[in-house]
């Protein structure tokens, strides 16, 4: 018969600390964030000056975060260099200078997790990197404010139950648990879940898994925290 009691003289298991990747054309940026990220008991597996440093020094090893400043002096654009580090299985972070508003939209539209101002106090900015680490979506005033000053960041035209169905799938529920709620039909759901990838596709924010839903229904004000127009943020 197999042991299953604990040894109370082992050791408990430890949480693999957060790994995190920093580029920044700036050094001092780059090792004031290492510094911080150390003194939490995240693991700072690279510091760069530039995304292609970065990739052609990653051989292989597995970063949650990259920590990618914006305004990289290398003629790299905000979409190529998201995309890029995405194409590394991490996540990503964006540290710039919060009136880049352009910048900023265009980093989200390509998938980066979040936006921290420079300006941020460092616990902010480690609390942040936590966050994005752990998957979720980083909900702060920068990004409703870059969203909200950007007239070009067109929302998608949801109809009510279409904002219903995204409210709760993106929530976390399963489809047929959000149908069953609604008191519709789990093919309707899926038919209302597709037309609303469809018109996220349409404005160019195109939302092909279920994190991307989230990170549209946060970005649209469909989910609490980020309603610039004076949701309750609950």
């Amino acid at each position: 018969m197999s042991e299953t009691s604990t040894d109370p003289n082992k050791p408990a298991p430890t949480t693999a600390p957060v790994r995190v990747a920093i580029v920044d054309d700036h050094e001092s940026v780059r090792l004031g964030i290492q510094a911080a990220c150390q003194n939490e008991g995240f693991e700072v597996v690279l510091t760069a000056a530039g995304v292609q440093e970065l990739v052609e020094n990653l051989s292989g090893r597995e970063v949650d975060v990259v920590v990618l400043d914006l305004s990289l002096g290398d003629g790299s654009t905000v979409t190529e260099n998201v995309k890029r580090v995405q194409a590394t299985g991490s996540a990503v972070l964006v540290h710039s200078i919060a009136d880049r508003v352009a910048s900023v939209r265009e980093a989200l539209a390509a998938g980066a997790a979040g936006v921290i101002p420079k300006s941020s106090a460092t616990k902010t900015v480690m609390a942040a990197v936590a966050t994005v680490a752990r998957g979720d979506v980083l909900n702060n005033l920068e990004w409703a404010s870059a969203i909200d000053a950007d007239r070009d960041f067109a929302k998608a035209q949801l109809g009510r139950r279409e904002r219903e169905i995204l409210h709760l799938y993106a929530s976390g529920l399963p489809l047929k648990l959000a149908a069953q709620q609604l008191g519709i039909g789990y093919s309707t759901a899926r038919e209302y879940l597709d037309r609303i990838r469809v018109k996220y596709v349409e404005v160019g924010r195109p939302a092909p898994t279920k994190v991307d839903l989230l990170r549209r229904a946060v970005e649209d004000g469909i989910l609490p925290g980020l309603d610039a127009d004076g949701g309750d943020g609950r």
